[in-house]
């Protein structure tokens, strides 16, 4: 019983610091995507190719986090993106309080900002960081059982990118069981087949980011 008091405490406490984190992201008027997926589900190469498709004066940062090293920023850093790197060290995904360590390194208005969480299909879906929304990448390379086999992630997650989809002739993937896994725990996500190796499906995705960069900036 102390061990689930002493968790429900650190998740409403991390939960007010992610309301804080919000608040911070809304006076810029930037969408936050949290993505969230395996090791090797193609975070980086997503985020790369659509970061590629977005039109111009979209201005984008992506927040990096990752247990050690920055492999990834400087991937990103090559393409022109502006980053800003966390390493947790140790932890097994970003929360708010990391999130709120790198705010001050924030100097320009950004229209999106994509977070890409350390690689881990379930600690990082129960720590909120201040997002608009949850975005999971599986890949088909690691097959269709894990939107049953990791729930969490996907009864929260409101968008589902389906990646590696170029792949499909060479893995056991079945994507009509994948799908139904995850319209079980989520019947309201979205869903986004792509390749970020060849593009596939980007131009959908795209829009549909667009589209809620304009639906916030209408908020206001």
């Amino acid at each position: 019983m102390k061990k689930v008091k002493v968790l429900k405490s650190v998740l409403v406490s991390n939960k007010e610091r992610a309301a804080e984190n919000r608040r911070f992201f809304d006076d810029m008027n930037a969408l936050v995507v949290n993505i969230i997926a395996s090791p090797g589900a193609g975070k980086t190469s997503f985020i790369r190719r659509i970061v590629g498709t977005l039109p111009d004066p979209i201005n984008v940062l992506v927040i990096e986090g990752d247990i050690r090293g920055q492999i990834d920023s400087e991937l990103l850093a090559q393409q022109s993106i502006d980053v800003i790197q966390i390493n947790t060290e140790t932890a097994c995904h970003l929360d708010a309080f990391m999130i709120a360590q790198v705010l001050p390194q924030i100097k320009k208005q950004y229209d999106v900002v994509f977070v890409e969480n350390v690689g881990n299909l379930v600690c990082p879906a129960e720590f909120e960081i201040g997002e608009d929304f949850k975005l999971a990448i599986l890949s088909t390379a690691e097959g269709d059982d894990k939107p049953y086999k990791y729930p969490l992630l996907f009864h929260l997650a409101a968008v589902v990118v389906i990646n590696k989809v170029d792949l499909m002739p060479h893995v056991d993937f079945d994507i009509q069981e994948a799908t139904a896994g995850i319209m079980q725990e989520n019947p309201h996500a979205l869903l986004f087949p792509v390749s970020a190796k060849t593009g596939e499906g980007f131009k959908e995705i795209t829009e549909f980011i667009l589209g809620e960069v304009h639906a916030k900036k209408k908020k206001t």
